[in-house]
């Protein structure tokens, strides 16, 4: 299984994650508020890619200090001029194709 969350999502994402390591693969989060699981991110063996919006002020250092805490395969994009939401033209698409490549490369079984 793999999963996408977003904002306090995001959160319970990650800790399913740890709670359940050999059923989930792969995770996503969209605009964290990772402060809320940072109690389990060090159990996390899934494959995480956490996903912020550049203009994100307040959740851009929750992001960067969930990824520090995370001992997985692991990267931290932002996206420039995107809010917390991905409203603006063309930020939620990004968004979109950067999950999908994520759940390709760590999902699916190689060919």
């Amino acid at each position: 299984m793999s999963l996408l969350g977003a904002s306090t999502g995001a959160a319970d994402a990650l800790q399913a994650a740890a709670r359940e390591p050999r059923t989930v693969v792969a995770v996503v989060s969209r605009g964290g508020q990772l402060d809320l699981a940072m109690d389990y991110l060090s159990r996390v063996h899934a494959p995480t890619l956490l996903i912020v919006g550049g203009e994100d002020k307040s959740v851009i250092p929750l992001n960067e200090a969930a990824y520090e805490q995370l001992n997985c395969p692991k990267e931290l994009v932002v996206i420039p001029g995107a809010t917390h939401l991905f409203e603006e033209p063309g930020a939620l698409d990004k968004v979109s194709q950067l999950a999908r490549d994520w759940f390709f490369k760590h999902f699916l079984p190689q060919a």
